[in-house]
């Protein structure tokens, strides 16, 4: 919903008029895809993805957005299988830490993105040094996204339990926050952190926006 918004909202703000995105959307039975990054089976989610990918390229897409950044674990999997660009979520992160003049950002998310190198590593090559929570607010950040914010639930109680995770990265030299899952956007503004927040959903909706309007 997010993304559709900023896509929509800022080919507007751009063109003008009445302009809105010409986007090809596949949407998914979360309840499926939670199964398979529970089970492990990312070689089934990588080729479930890939092929819905090479659909939508078949039917004109000129680029592919993944709009999420735990399933990122099977970016080069889908780059594989398409012959367009797969618009890395990492990637507009980098380039709005650099712009910020920010070096060290915290990284919140899932589970597998905090603990598994597929998006860190990315964010590391890049000059970024990533700090992650502890085991016990990892757990709580997960659980936090699983059990309410993936149901549509928002609960202040949990907004301020993750806001003392970060909290706890800031006094350990973070310069910056990723929300490293979308979700967290539901939950977390910037004016609710301290340091410079940069939200993943709209960095990559806005990139994806300069890619299609060759900017």
């Amino acid at each position: 919903m997010l993304y559709e918004q900023v896509l929509n909202e800022e080919v507007r703000a751009r063109l003008g008029g009445v302009h809105s995105a010409d986007l090809l959307l596949r949407s998914y039975d979360f309840a499926v895809v939670e199964g398979l990054q529970a089970s492990g089976d990312w070689d089934a989610a990588g080729r479930l993805l890939a092929a819905d990918a090479a659909a939508m390229v078949r039917a004109g897409a000129d680029a592919v957005v993944l709009c999420t950044n735990t399933m990122h674990r099977v970016a080069d999997v889908i780059q594989a299988a398409i012959d367009v660009p797969l618009l890395h979520i990492a990637d507009p992160v980098v380039r709005a830490a650099h712009a910020a003049h920010v070096r060290s950002v915290a990284l919140l998310g899932t589970r597998f993105t905090m603990e598994q190198p597929f998006l860190r590593e990315r964010l590391e090559a890049a000059g970024l040094r990533v700090l992650v929570p502890d085991e016990a607010g990892r757990r709580l950040v997960h659980d936090v996204i699983y059990d309410e914010l993936v149901r549509g639930v928002v609960r202040e109680e949990s907004k301020h339990a993750v806001l003392d995770v970060v909290a706890a990265l800031v006094e350990r030299g973070a310069g910056g926050l990723v929300s490293g899952c979308t979700e967290i956007e539901l939950l977390i503004a910037p004016d609710d952190v301290d340091v410079p927040f940069f939200p993943t959903t709209r960095l990559h909706a806005l990139a994806a926006v300069d890619f299609a309007l060759g900017e």
